[in-house]
């Protein structure tokens, strides 16, 4: 019988649809601008196809809200190592179920959350020595290092199925610095990742590429037309575009341009779902080495923003040649299945290139 561990981080991701770019330090002010927690959901799906892929599992966790609630509804019988001791949990807590449960023999540590919840896990099993693979569930705003699968059925089903590991590096990025525009990504610890074989399930660690996007964002400017509404994804490429059309963006928020002004910088879901209007295009950039345009760093464009736009994806050639495919992972399966395909992404002034959507 396999022995799953499973922790949920509560609260991560809430921080992401209302912008602000990160939970960390800042659950009160999530609450406050409407924030709702979006791990619960995401472990749900992860723990459903972990017992659908499953043939002989148990699974030992936490009491709720860090996972024991949520591996009842998905048909588990838990065993419940411990307690958090806060109702929405801390880091400490995140680090005591780690060491709980390799005090209890599990075969994998399957985790709920961002790269900050992923440093604390690391850091757990870093400390006791431990060889316990462990494996991530997509759920924080900050999804970039190289132990979490593409999607959380993903992360289930290769924690049920995995019959070999390999090592993969757990980074973080300062909140405070990123909220700031700036991007500071940090080692935080090398872990062993559970891995099956014949299925890209994994997402490769953040890269950054070079290459020119001054000719595209020129292609992009001259294409816009009056009375449609922009909607900005965050990003170099997308600064570009945002300073040929004249306007001063927010390096790392989601803004929205129309008729030659920013009528929302830095937006949360809401603010730019309240600015669309009638015609609506999205503009996004993937992630270099991962490919994801949706689902990592840029929550604030939610499934209902993208529903009511054509999204347009840009991206440099030497972006795309290191990429190879786009992703999705919206937190809506219909959203993804309505952006997977064929994909026109423009590299240029003129220039186009066809990529797939997975």
């Amino acid at each position: 019988m396999r022995t799953v561990g499973v922790v949920v981080n509560p609260i991560a991701g809430m921080g992401g649809r209302v912008g602000l770019k990160g939970t960390d330090g800042n659950v009160a002010e999530a609450r406050k601008r409407g924030a709702d927690q979006r791990a619960p959901q995401r472990a749900r799906t992860a723990l459903d196809a972990l017992r659908d892929a499953a043939g002989d599992v148990s699974v030992v966790t936490y009491d709720e809200p860090m996972g024991g609630g949520v591996a009842a509804a998905a048909g588990f019988t838990p065993t419940v190592v411990g307690h958090p001791t806060t109702p929405a949990s801390t880091a400490a807590d995140t680090r005591a179920a780690v060491e709980a449960f390799i005090d209890h023999g599990v075969d994998v540590i399957l985790f709920v959350g961002g790269d900050g919840t992923a440093t604390d896990v690391a850091t757990a099993v870093t400390a006791h020595d431990a060889s316990v693979p462990v494996l991530g569930v997509p759920a924080g705003v900050k999804v970039y290092s190289a132990v979490f699968a593409v999607q959380p059925a993903a992360a289930g089903r290769v924690a049920a199925t995995f019959e070999d590991t390999t090592t993969r590096e757990v980074s973080d990025i300062d909140e405070g610095a990123y909220r700031d525009g700036e991007v500071q990504t940090t080692l935080r610890g090398v872990v062993a990742t559970p891995v099956t074989e014949g299925a890209d399930a994994l997402q490769p660690a953040k890269q950054a590429y070079a290459g020119t996007t001054g000719a595209l964002a020129a292609g992009v400017a001259d294409s816009v037309r009056d009375g449609v509404t922009y909607v900005l994804g965050p990003g170099g490429t997308l600064a570009e575009i945002a300073d040929a059309l004249g306007v001063s963006g927010s390096p790392l928020g989601v803004d929205v341009y129309r008729d030659g002004a920013l009528v929302v910088r830095d937006g949360s879901a809401s603010e730019i779902t309240a600015a669309l209007g009638t015609d609506n295009v999205v503009y996004v950039s993937p992630i270099g080495g991962q490919g994801f345009v949706f689902g990592r760093g840029n929550d604030q464009i939610s499934p209902a923003i993208i529903d009511r736009s054509e999204v347009r994806v840009v991206a440099s050639p030497q972006k795309l040649d290191q990429t190879g495919v786009l992703r999705v992972d919206t937190g809506s399966e219909d959203t993804d299945a309505s952006l997977r395909g064929w994909q026109r992404v423009r590299t240029g002034r003129f220039e186009k290139r066809l990529v797939n959507v997975v």
